[in-house]
């Protein structure tokens, strides 16, 4: 078998589009999620997003290029090892059941405007899938 035919998706489910992917790293507190900013300036990443809970840094040379820090998690039961936006989260949150995934946070709507569950990759590791709300 081909390497591309191993990985092909089932008959009639497309690939989804990632648009992103981004590591998230758990503080214990917003000092700490500061300390971190610096740190991570010094590196060339600059502030995007904070909202106490949860911090994004982003390259301003290339925005896809991110990390994420959680001091908690506001709706889900943990915080997530990484996040993954893809292009239509209702696709995959479909297949990941089909394929008998373990769903460790159901699909819902976020007050922040993003749709997303979380699900428990073969490793243990929580993957936060998602898709911003589009205006």
């Amino acid at each position: 078998m081909a390497p591309d035919e191993a990985h092909a998706p089932a008959p009639g489910h497309a690939h989804p589009h990632i648009r992103r992917a981004v590591p998230n790293v758990e503080v214990s507190d917003e000092a700490a999620m500061a300390a971190n900013r610096d740190f991570y300036g010094t590196l060339g990443f600059r502030e995007a997003m904070n909202m106490g809970w949860i911090m994004t840094l982003v390259s301003p040379s290339d925005p896809t290029a991110q990390i994420q820090f959680f001091t908690h998690e506001a709706t889900g039961p943990l915080v997530p090892d990484i996040s993954v936006e893809v292009d239509d989260v209702d696709a995959v949150y479909a297949a990941m059941r089909a394929a008998g995934a373990e769903i460790v946070h159901d699909l819902r709507d976020e007050e922040w405007g993003v749709r997303r569950f979380f699900v428990r990759d073969p490793q243990g590791k929580v993957v936060n899938v998602l898709t911003h709300a589009r205006p």
